[in-house]
């Protein structure tokens, strides 16, 4: 007899190393499942192909997810130059093969072209939707459709290795830039075209890699292990400003009257109440803080 699975409340960040090989969603359900947490999340989708970190949220964490999608990434990519492939990655078919007469110089001289403000034509094969349909299905049918340029930007772009047909990069961007179009884009200009076959992110936003975990080191722990890997229920937030309610200041805020805020203040911040995170919220036009502007946690 199947035993039903019991779900619960769960609140906080997990910071996961996610597998090659899964998508985002199905390392969410296997971390979810591990905590039994009734509620959870993900804050940017990873490729099947990529690996590295992927910020899940579960319970009240979910209401603060949408404040990473905006966020910087920084990835570490390898580039198989001399083979272009119709999806940009491994995966793709085969269009082009080429003679890579590569040198360092070269390198050099190529990757301060893709740096600062760029423009970056979708690729077919990802989620974007035409017509409520991904159009990497419409890829899977052969079907080409155009796309429109997106503005992107490439913060840094490091050569971490070079040898024979093998480039490895550290990439820091925009949200919204695709690495195999960057891989792709950059064989070109090599004259060998190039497509990536791996990918690693390592941050995002103020989240760093070094501090996940992976779903094989979460399933060797105990409850009280893999609850103690959870990050606080602000751990996307953290970077924000604090302003603080306390005494008769709190009981008006949550009977629905604002706060005054220091001079200056501007942008979301995070109320508490001692030592209590409410919620996180945007000054009015008058400058004061109104709970209804806040986005409050329910713990």
């Amino acid at each position: 007899m199947q035993v039903k699975k019991t779900w619960k409340r769960v609140d906080g960040v997990l910071l996961l190393d996610k597998p090659i090989g899964l998508t985002s969603n199905d390392a969410l359900q296997k971390a979810r499942r591990l905590f039994s947490a009734a509620k959870g999340g993900h804050t940017g989708t990873l490729d099947p192909l990529a690996t590295g970190l992927l910020p899940l949220c579960f319970g009240e964490a979910t209401k603060f997810s949408a404040d990473l999608l905006d966020a910087d990434k920084t990835y570490e990519a390898v580039l198989k130059l001399g083979v272009t492939t119709d999806s940009g990655d491994a995966e793709g078919k085969v269009l082009e093969t080429a003679a890579v007469n590569v040198t360092e110089s070269d390198i050099f001289r190529v990757l301060p072209m893709f740096t600062g403000d760029l423009q970056q034509i979708p690729p077919m094969h990802s989620a974007l939707k035409r017509d409520g349909r991904p159009l990497y299905e419409l890829a899977r049918q052969g079907i080409e459709v155009e796309r429109e340029a997106r503005a992107v930007t490439i913060h840094r772009l490091e050569c971490l290795a070079f040898s024979g047909d093998s480039l490895s990069l550290r990439v820091a961007c925009s949200k919204g830039t695709y690495i195999r179009v960057l891989a792709a884009d950059i064989g070109r200009e090599l004259g060998c075209g190039a497509h990536l076959t791996a990918l690693r992110r390592t941050v995002v936003g103020d989240l760093d890699l070094v501090n996940a975990v992976t779903l094989a080191e979460l399933e060797a722990l105990d409850e009280a292990g893999r609850m103690a890997r959870l990050q606080p229920v602000d751990a996307l937030v953290h970077t924000l400003p604090i302003v603080t309610v306390e005494g008769e200041a709190e009981s008006r805020f949550r009977h629905g009257n604002p706060v005054d805020l220091p001079a200056g203040l501007s942008g979301k911040i995070r109320v508490y109440a001692g030592d209590q995170l409410i919620g996180v919220g945007e000054p009015g036009g008058d400058g004061r803080l109104w709970p209804k502007r806040l986005v409050q946690l329910a713990i």
